[in-house]
């Protein structure tokens, strides 16, 4: 197939019905980028800074602030530039750069998810081996697993995408996805929404069985515990559970709209919806899981309360629950 192609940009149409009150969109986009790169440096920061908060689950969480920030980078700031740009084009270049970025943060952010629902396994389940089972070691094994698996899975599939020629040059999004670049092929191309529809359950159905059977067995195990001990497990799950539900409804959102004509729904109705699975979980996620280690609350009440009494043991994410 000839690797040139007769299309050098692509035309966003969705920027369209936002030209009125475009600086407006501007200024929203910009805190909330800001929002989202700040929360998770903070989050980094302060887990990085205190040897006493590397456990497990807070390093999980800092892996997911990383994936996060990468994914908002990826998305955010291009939606700054082409809300005040006059033709709201982007090269096909950037466009299918920005495919690889937002699929391989998508596949990166599920894969982090599964890994954490593990751990809340290992800790419920096995809490006087969880150190053993959670050994450093283990720990960077799992974390390089999650950052190679989804950059491997979705960098075979999008190699058939860089092999097509365009001729259309319309996508009526906010941003650039690998079904849209295939649509605009001058060919049918049908062979890659095939291999695309097969090779998502690559993508969520070994997290998802992971985190269906860890949880299945903490289910299990908390069965046979006290009424207090298995609230104590709970609330260790929360933050990963709301983790979970935002990024999966998110993620569905975009899927559906994706693949269904859903012309039927207004541009900004589905504009919005197509921005959840990366914009919500850069921003809720380091609350939810900052607020779980009391080190962060106390940093804040220092920051604008000139709060200076630092508690004797700072509690941690990575708490182990006891049978």
């Amino acid at each position: 197939m000839d690797n040139t192609t007769s299309v050098t940009a692509f035309k966003l149409t969705a920027y369209e019905s936002m030209d009125k009150y475009k600086h407006g969109m501007f200024c929203v986009f910009f805190l909330l980028y800001l929002a989202a790169v700040v929360l998770n440096s903070l989050l980094i920061s302060v887990v990085h800074m205190n040897p006493e908060l590397h456990h497990p689950m807070n390093v999980f969480a800092c892996m997911l602030s990383v994936n996060e920030m990468y994914g908002s980078t990826a998305l955010l700031p291009a939606i700054m530039a082409l809300l005040i740009s006059e033709t709201h084009e982007v090269s096909a270049k950037w466009c299918s750069a920005q495919v690889y970025f937002l699929h391989t943060y998508a596949g990166g952010e599920f894969c982090i998810l599964a890994l954490m629902g593990y751990d809340r396994y290992v800790a419920i389940c096995y809490p006087l081996h969880y150190h053993t089972n959670m050994s450093k070691s283990k720990i960077c094994k799992l974390i390089a697993l999650a950052g190679l698996y989804s950059l491997i899975v979705f960098g075979c599939f999008y190699s058939l995408t860089l092999q097509l020629r365009f001729c259309g040059k319309v996508i009526p999004k906010l941003y650039c996805v690998n079904m849209e670049l295939v649509k605009n092929a001058c060919s049918t191309a049908s062979y890659i929404s095939i291999a695309g529809l097969s090779i998502l359950p690559l993508f969520v159905v070994p997290q998802l069985v992971m985190i269906i059977l860890s949880y299945a067995k903490i289910a299990k195990v908390c069965s046979k515990l006290t009424k207090e001990a298995q609230i104590k497990a709970l609330k260790t799950c929360i933050p990963h559970l709301f983790s979970l539900l935002n990024y999966s409804i998110g993620s569905c959102f975009e899927i559906v709209q994706t693949r269904l004509n859903m012309t039927h729904v207004s541009v900004e109705t589905r504009s919005f919806l197509s921005l959840y699975f990366v914009i919500m979980p850069a921003i809720s996620n380091p609350v939810m899981y900052g607020l779980g280690i009391q080190l962060v609350r106390v940093y804040i009440l220092k920051l604008f309360f000139k709060y200076t009494i630092l508690p004797k043991r700072v509690g941690s994410l990575g708490t182990v629950v006891g049978k």
